[in-house]
């Protein structure tokens, strides 16, 4: 089997167990962004709670968060943990939206996709993972998420080796899949759900939606 028709059939296995999921949750395209900054090693429940507080501040704009004073803003993001650097990467984000597009969203329209992932890449703080989700979830463009339950999955089941690096898994769905930012969205969060469920640490396997779809999974790989 070709490896998009395996990805492809991976994706159909978790879509008919978990329907489709509706990811990212956020009001505005800025929400998404701050969002995927503070869930960096915390959970969405406590996300949502600090982004509560934001409006609750009147502090969900790049123009608030750039002038915000760092201890009203640390206060009202403490509840997403690490809350100082949050803060401070919030304020870095927050500045380069205004510098590149005076805080409009929309005038990122005319930045190449690429382009953007560099320019993101450079605020200190935002990593691979951070900056697709941001081009994904809150700019839609079509740039897979990797994770560390997209490592796994693909791990396990054989379609790259264990030292594999994130672009190298971000190629291998870009590369086999079509440019589809709705199919990209919903494969990353099939990915997240199914790792949460199943492909743990110690995983799951027999109860996995993908069990038996694509041959047994190499064991005892640390991934």
């Amino acid at each position: 089997m070709a490896l998009s028709e395996t990805l492809m059939e991976i994706y159909r296995g978790m879509r008919e167990a978990f329907g489709h999921q509706h990811w990212w949750p956020g009001e505005s395209p800025f929400e998404v962004m701050v969002g995927a900054i503070l869930t960096q090693h915390t959970n969405w429940r406590n996300v949502e709670r600090a982004i509560l507080a934001l409006k609750q501040e009147g502090l969900l704009s790049p123009a608030a968060l750039a002038a915000a004073e760092p201890d009203r803003l640390q206060a009202a993001v403490r509840s997403s943990g690490y809350y100082r650097q949050k803060a401070a990467r919030l304020r870095r984000l927050a500045a380069y939206l205004i510098e590149q597009a005076g805080g409009d969203l929309d005038l990122l329209g005319e930045v190449p996709t690429h382009e953007l992932r560099r320019q993101l890449l450079g605020i200190r703080g935002i990593g691979p993972e951070t900056a697709d989700s941001i081009l994904l979830y809150a700019l839609e463009r079509p740039t897979f998420v990797v994770d560390t339950y997209t490592k796994r999955v693909v791990v396990r089941h054989g379609l790259l080796d264990p030292g594999c690096t994130y672009m190298e898994l971000k190629e291998l769905f870009e590369s086999c899949l079509p440019q589809d930012v709705e199919l990209y969205k919903d494969y990353h969060a099939q990915l997240v759900r199914v790792g949460r469920l199943f492909c743990r640490s110690q995983p799951l396997c027999q109860r996995c939606p993908l069990h038996g779809l694509l041959g047994d999974p190499v064991e005892d790989e640390q991934v």
